[in-house]
Parts: C-alpha cells; sequence; structure tokens
C-alpha cells in the first residue's frame, strides 16, 4: 500500500487519457499538480480541509490530492491505513460527469471502481464511495434547458443514452448534494455542448465556474477554455463577472492549447486560475507559449472590457490609445450590413439594368454576382461607397507568426457583400487604397489580435485599431515611429505577426 502512489503509476495513464475529447478533456497530472501548487501547501497539512472535484473525468485532482494529504498528515495521523481511511472519508469528494468517468475516477483513487470491494484501499458500505453519478435529465423550458441551455432537439434522448446533463449544474442547490461546506474546489469541467444539432456549439464551463461560486469555498481553481477573455457564444455576461471579480489572485494562460493537452485543438487556448474568497487585489498574470513563460505580472483584470492576454502587448497598446484617436470602427461595417447571411443565393451571374456587383463566398473562394439595387433594401447609403472588403472569419491557427486576418480587396463602387464579408467604406479609390494598406501592415493587424480569440474577426475585433489619414501608403516603419514604439516593442510584433504582401491567399 504504501508503494502505490510511487510507483505503480509510471508511466501514468491517465498523462494518456489526456487528448480524448475537445469537449470533455482528461486533464494530465502535470497540469493537476501545478494547480494544486497555486493553493496554500498549509491546506494539505490539515485534517479538516475538505476538497470538491465536481466534474470528475479521470480522477485525477482527488488522486494528486490524496497524495499530499498522504504526506502532509503523517505526523498528525502516524497510522497509514487510518491516515488514507480519514482522508478518502472525511476530506476527498467529487461529482462524476458520466458513469464511465465514475468508474475511471474510483479506480484513481480508490484503486477499484468499486470502494466497497476487497481491492479498494479503503472500504466504504456502498459502491460509490464519496465519488458520486447520478443519471440527470434535462429540464426542458422550451426549445432548451433551462439549467444548461442543451437543445432539446439534440439532448432529449432515450434512457440508454448519455444525456450530458450534469449534476452539478443541473439544481439550484448545489449544497444539498453532499450537504456540506468545502474549502477547496477544483476541476477541469466539461467545455460545451452542441445547442442545435452540432452546428453551433453553446460553452457551458462558465456554468460550473458559477455555480462553484455559489458554494462559497475558500479556494477555486478550474482549468477551462481562455476565449471567454474577448468572445465567446453566451459569455459577455461570465466575461464581465470575471474580469471584475478581484478574488481572482492568479490567472495561468495558454493561447496554444496543446501546450496543456496534447494533440487537442481548443481554437483561444486554454487557462486556469485560482480565486480566493478572503483576496481582493491584483491578479498574477502568466502567459506561457511553446513553454516560454511571461510573468507572473500583477494586473488588474478588469482595465478593458476584454482581457490583453500578454503583458508586453499590454504596453504597445497603452502607447497607441494614449493618442485617443477615433476608432476605425466608425468607418466600418456592421455584421450582415445589407441584410445578407453568407448563404444568400438571391442574386445572378449575368449583369442586367441597374445591377450593382455582389461579392460573396463559396468553399473559400471569391466570387461575384449581380443584384439589381431595387433588391438591397438596407444600408441603401452605403452602395455608392468605396470599400476594403476583409473576410470576417479567417483561423488564426496556433503557430506564430500569423497573419491573422485574411487578404483584403479594394471594391469599387457600386457594390454590395454578403455576410462573409465586414468592409471600411471611403468616398474615393485613393483613401480604399490607403485602407488597403494599413490593414497589410503588422501593427494593424497586432492590434486586431489583441481582440481576435477564435477565427470570427467582428467589428468590435477594430475597435484598438486607430484611423489614420488616407492620403498615402501605410507601412509598418511609419507607423512604429508615429507611435514611439522601443526596439522591444517592434521585435515583439515583429515575432508575433507574419507579413501580408500583395497577392497572399486567404488559406494558412
Amino acid at each position: 500500500m504504501n508503494d502505490f502512489y510511487t510507483n505503480t503509476y509510471n508511466p501514468d495513464v491517465l498523462s494518456c487519457l489526456a487528448n480524448l475529447s475537445s469537449d470533455e478533456v482528461f486533464t494530465p497530472p502535470k497540469i493537476a499538480n501545478a494547480m494544486l501548487d497555486m493553493l496554500p501547501q498549509e491546506l494539505f497539512r490539515d485534517k479538516n480541509t475538505t476538497f470538491l472535484d465536481p466534474a470528475c473525468k479521470s480522477g485525477v485532482f482527488l488522486r494528486e490530492i490524496a497524495k499530499r494529504l498522504l504526506t502532509g498528515l503523517e505526523s498528525e495521523i502516524p497510522d497509514l491505513q487510518e491516515r488514507i481511511d480519514h482522508i478518502f472519508h472525511k476530506q476527498l469528494f467529487g461529482i462524476a460527469i458520466t458513469e464511465l468517468t465514475s468508474l475511471l475516477s474510483r479506480r484513481s483513487v480508490y484503486c477499484s471502481k468499486y470502494p466497497n470491494s476487497i481491492y479498494s484501499i479503503t472500504k466504504f458500505d456502498n459502491a460509490e464511495g464519496n465519488i458520486r453519478f447520478r443519471k440527470i435529465r434535462h429540464v426542458w423550458n422550451g426549445d432548451r434547458c433551462q439549467f444548461c441551455g442543451a437543445s432539446k432537439a439534440e439532448y432529449d434522448r432515450d434512457e440508454a443514452l448519455e444525456s450530458h446533463a450534469y449534476e452539478f449544474i443541473h439544481t439550484t442547490k448545489p449544497e444539498e448534494i453532499f450537504n456540506m461546506q468545502f474549502d477547496v474546489i477544483i476541476g477541469n469541467p466539461p467545455y460545451q455542448l452542441g445547442s442545435d444539432g452540432g452546428t453551433r456549439d453553446i460553452p457551458i464551463y462558465n456554468r460550473f465556474v458559477e455555480q462553484s461560486m455559489k458554494l462559497n469555498p475558500r479556494y477555486l481553481a478550474m482549468i477551462i477554455p481562455s476565449r471567454w477573455m474577448a468572445s465567446g457564444l453566451g459569455l459577455t455576461e461570465f466575461r464581465r463577472s470575471m474580469l471584475a471579480d478581484r478574488r481572482i489572485s492568479k490567472l495561468v494562460d495558454f493561447p496554444v492549447a496543446s501546450d496543456v493537452f496534447s494533440g487537442v485543438e481548443i481554437k483561444g487556448g486554454i487557462c486556469y486560475f485560482l480565486w480566493e474568497r478572503d483576496y481582493g487585489g491584483v491578479c498574477a498574470v502568466t502567459s506561457v507559449r511553446n513553454k516560454e513563460l511571461v510573468g507572473p505580472v500583477d494586473r488588474d483584470l478588469n482595465e478593458y472590457d476584454v482581457f490583453v492576454r500578454d503583458s508586453r502587448a499590454l504596453r504597445i497598446l497603452h502607447k497607441v490609445l494614449e493618442k485617443k484617436e477615433t476608432s476605425i470602427t466608425e468607418i466600418l461595417s456592421v455584421d450582415k450590413e445589407f441584410g445578407w447571411t453568407s448563404n444568400f443565393d438571391g442574386f445572378h451571374d449575368q449583369e442586367g439594368r441597374n445591377d450593382v456587383i455582389l461579392h460573396y463566398n463559396r468553399k473559400s473562394q471569391r466570387l461575384t454576382g449581380w443584384i439589381n439595387r431595387k433588391n438591397v433594401t438596407k444600408s441603401v447609403h452605403l452602395i455608392d461607397k468605396w470599400k476594403v472588403m476583409i473576410s470576417k472569419a479567417y483561423g488564426a491557427g496556433e503557430t506564430v507568426p500569423h497573419q491573422i486576418l485574411g487578404q483584403p480587396f479594394v471594391a469599387s463602387n457600386p457594390s454590395v457583400c454578403t455576410q462573409t464579408y465586414l468592409f471600411f467604406f471611403v468616398d474615393s479609390e485613393k483613401e480604399a487604397r490607403s485602407i488597403d494598406s494599413y490593414i497589410r501592415t503588422k501593427f494593424f493587424r497586432f492590434l486586431v489580435s489583441l481582440r481576435k480569440i477564435t477565427q470570427d474577426a467582428t467589428r468590435s475585433t477594430y475597435t484598438w485599431v486607430p484611423q489614420q489619414k488616407w492620403n498615402g501608403t501605410w507601412t509598418d516603419e511609419k507607423l512604429y515611429t508615429k507611435y514611439g514604439l522601443t526596439e522591444e516593442e517592434i521585435a515583439f510584433i515583429e515575432s508575433m505577426i507574419r507579413p501580408m504582401e500583395l497577392g497572399d491567399d486567404d488559406k494558412e
């Protein structure tokens, strides 16, 4: 029994499970321990400290906590079996997300999937121990679950199928699940659910964070996707709340998710944080990319409406915003400016009388058609503007330097477009050519990158890009000089953004 936690798990089977899914990702032991390292270590020397993992998958958090408690309580409870029994019965609790993960977790923690069997290192009088699983049903309010927002059409399933209705977030009284208060809540919750047949996913990790805060533990640590920092469907209020919460004392951000979960791609990266009930100060932020660590740097998370992930970028942004110039969004279209979605097909291939050209995209190809001017009923005043069009979606990828945005192009007047494109609008071709040169600078795309965390670049993504005088060609050298960037700051931009030359296409 002494050797179980020191010898048996080498190589660690839980490391092998860490790349099974992009929705319910298993946590590598190395990351679980990095999160546990954020906690005050005296917690593991106190026999009264209680821990909850509300989203058990492999049981790695409870297992690694058990290791620390076994060492930390050795002097207070010298007898090994007595110490094991106390830890597993009185201190460690978990809620599994599926029946399968309940068995995996119990096997990892108790050495037996049934802790009332002869193989368990501690005996319970039931088959669950303190790692429970209940098959919960969604509570439908119209066509959505009132707790998690799952689609009734997608998740109103046969009893034999997994419902993905997680117990922890499908209740208004989470404190009644175990009828106790927890000192530490820690875990890696499920990230998302398909909301309408899989064509659009909705996040649910935020609901686990919010539900955990309702329990008011002394400490909360979770690993979640980073896209909440700047975007994400239905995450606006969650982002505001997180950025304003001064109880978040530590934040570790990985722009490339595969640096944490080998072989798993999660757009926007991954992060973990420590929330302390009795804390109220700045947050120590660390950014990690390809094992290069920046920080920790003390940051006010609520400085802006979105979070600037790299402190080096923040210094550059400060210099730009100090000039208090008008945002380029003042001459930027909104989503579906002319009212047509990307799959709009109400146009024709040949030019007819009183037609205007329509720009659209099919299978990543830029195409044009024609539509009668009288059929343009929205934003008619923009038809005869010169435009610089740019795809709203462009995969930023995980490697740097990156292009950030797709190739822009100048559209002469009159012209319209589908939802595929956003566009900057001006009165002359000269101005349009000037804007086109500006977009191609690394400086422009760097400022966009600070608010672009997924492939979509919405209008708000361009908020921090200032307008210039549209009377000539813009270059990075002119812009670096104008904003007084240092050699170090210039080198940082150059390392993050790759050139965009005329003739580049939209593909990575």
